[in-house]
């Protein structure tokens, strides 16, 4: 696996990098996102780590212009708590928001779950919903949707648990894995902006209070 990773501070590239290279994972290294964005152009990786506040480009324009030329998976790293850092981040199609400071094995952890894909039916097609699991495509109404890897994830989750009421702590775990460590709010941003996306069928994931979520198909 090849992986960028993108912070102005030398020393937290470093020990990211060791953590990495641990894994036997190759990376590269930028120090603001205007170098991420050309290495991006040259390179092809499987995730990019992205710091916000950085020198001459911030996190949040690197990620946009990155997203528009290749569909990256992109863990974001802030020392920023706020939720609406996190939205905004995850509107960007970020898949996971890590906050400093933070530990080097779980941002490892959170790497694999990132990337991790999940076996499933070649193509699922309930409605005017399609997904295939091949291409990493979603069709609605015969129309391409674009997703980012955690959408993706979070849909055919739906889509291969119909009218099923899926708990917040059994979606983490079958999308993050065990150890991954997330609140409501950012499981609940995950389901907002996943909703946003199917337009009119957006109703079809159904909030169940105190419990987690269901996606109801009706004909």
């Amino acid at each position: 696996m090849h992986i960028l990773i993108v912070d102005d501070e030398e020393l937290i590239r470093s020990v990211i990098k060791d953590y990495i290279e641990e894994e036997h994972y190759t990376c590269d290294e930028a120090s603001d996102g205007k170098c991420a964005i050309e290495l991006v152009e040259k390179n092809n990786y499987d995730l990019v780590i992205m710091d916000i506040m950085m020198p001459h480009m911030d996190g949040y324009h690197a990620i946009k212009e990155i997203k528009e030329i290749k569909n990256i998976p992109v863990i974001m790293l802030s020392a920023r708590t706020e939720e609406i850092d996190k939205l905004q981040g995850f509107s960007l199609g970020i898949d996971d928001y890590v906050t400093k400071p933070f530990s080097p094995k779980e941002l490892i952890a959170r790497i694999k779950a990132v990337t991790k894909r999940n076996g499933s039916e070649d193509i699922l097609i309930v409605g005017h919903i399609e997904l295939n699991n091949n291409t990493r495509e979603v069709k609605i109404d015969d129309n391409l949707v674009e997703l980012t890897h955690t959408q993706f994830e979070l849909l055919k989750l739906f889509l291969t648990n119909i009218n099923i009421a899926l708990s917040r702590d059994k979606i983490i775990e079958s999308i993050w894995g065990y150890d991954y460590e997330a609140d409501d709010r950012t499981i609940d941003a995950h389901i907002k902006l996943l909703r946003s996306k199917l337009g009119k069928y957006r109703k079809s994931i159904k909030t169940i209070r105190k419990v987690g979520y269901r996606f109801v198909y009706e004909e």
